[in-house]
């Protein structure tokens, strides 16, 4: 190699080195089938060469949708192209893709056709993250988390990430929110038991206690969204009222007769008060919605 191409070739940086096949030192050298081609283009690479996503903001695949995946491999072979990055001599990793990736390796392919793209460790997970963000099939919990890893792992702003997503602040904050949900209901939100109408609506209660009753009633009465958000407002609304209406404030409960209201709500699935004065005393009530109601009631209390 000449002075002049030596020059030529460090003027234009690494990656003009890694994005030409004859200075590639990570690459395989060869035409084959096998070898991998360029950084920034399609090439097929082999499965084994491959590892797996440390960033997947995906953690569950379900073994029948992977099962049907290969099989459409098997007959069609891999329509979208997975995105690696080269991390050294016939060693990637994944960007985006994983499920495709073990669907093949489930097909029985030996090869995959894959983008290949260089970034460093933040880098890849900021495109993980967007990538997997765009896809249908992610659930509304796991876009919430994506955006929330997304700002505080990748230093971005809610402004930035609307713009890297293309959404706008008001639904990047709409899913943020959901991870404020307690456990249970983030579960069902997961696994299609309530719909994203319905989680938004329990965010406007703020007992946690009566948000997990509503969610009960929701499971087993099967409440539409709008039946949810009428409840939630006539919630919101009593809620008002109690603190606002009397001029002698019932003293706040602690966290430790929160923890008892909200057991005893649960216990008998109603929305149970709970009240203590300064002195030390109190009262509990239990609301019940007819005789039939009051007699389950009384069966829990072995009346």
């Amino acid at each position: 190699m000449s002075n002049d191409k030596k020059r030529s070739a460090l003027g234009r940086g690494l990656s003009a080195l890694l994005e030409n096949s004859e200075t590639d030192v990570t690459s395989s050298s060869g035409s084959s089938p096998a070898s991998p081609g360029v950084v920034g283009s399609v090439a097929q690479i082999p499965l084994d060469q491959i590892e797996p996503n440390p960033f997947q903001p995906r953690t569950e695949f379900k073994d029948e949708e992977l099962k049907e995946l290969a099989q459409s491999i098997r007959e069609q072979g891999i329509i979208q192209p997975i995105t690696v990055r080269k991390m050294g001599y016939d060693k990637y990793q994944i960007i985006s893709g994983e499920r495709r990736f073990r669907a093949s390796k489930l097909s029985g392919a030996t090869n995959i056709p894959a983008y290949i793209r260089v970034a460093n460790d933040q880098g890849m997970l900021e495109m993980a993250l967007v990538e997997n963000i765009q896809r249908q099939e992610l659930n509304a919990i796991d876009i919430g988390i994506s955006y929330k890893r997304l700002i505080e792992e990748c230093d971005l702003t809610q402004e930035e990430l609307s713009e890297r997503v293309g959404k706008n602040r008001t639904t990047v904050t709409n899913f943020m929110r959901l991870l404020k949900l307690p456990p249970e209901i983030q579960s069902a939100l997961r696994d299609n038991k309530i719909s994203m109408g319905h989680a938004r609506a329990l965010l406007s209660i703020d007992d946690i206690g009566h948000q997990l009753l509503l969610f009960k009633d929701i499971l087993q009465k099967q409440l539409s969204v709008r039946d949810v958000e009428s409840m939630a407002r006539t919630e919101g609304a009593g809620s008002k009222k109690s603190s606002s209406g009397s001029a002698k404030k019932p003293e706040g409960l602690t966290f430790e007769y929160t923890k008892i209201k909200n057991v005893l709500s649960s216990h008998f699935d109603a929305n149970v008060q709970l009240t203590r004065s300064s002195n030390g005393s109190g009262k509990i009530s239990i609301p019940f919605s007819d005789d039939q109601d009051l007699n389950r009631i009384l069966e829990l209390l072995n009346y």
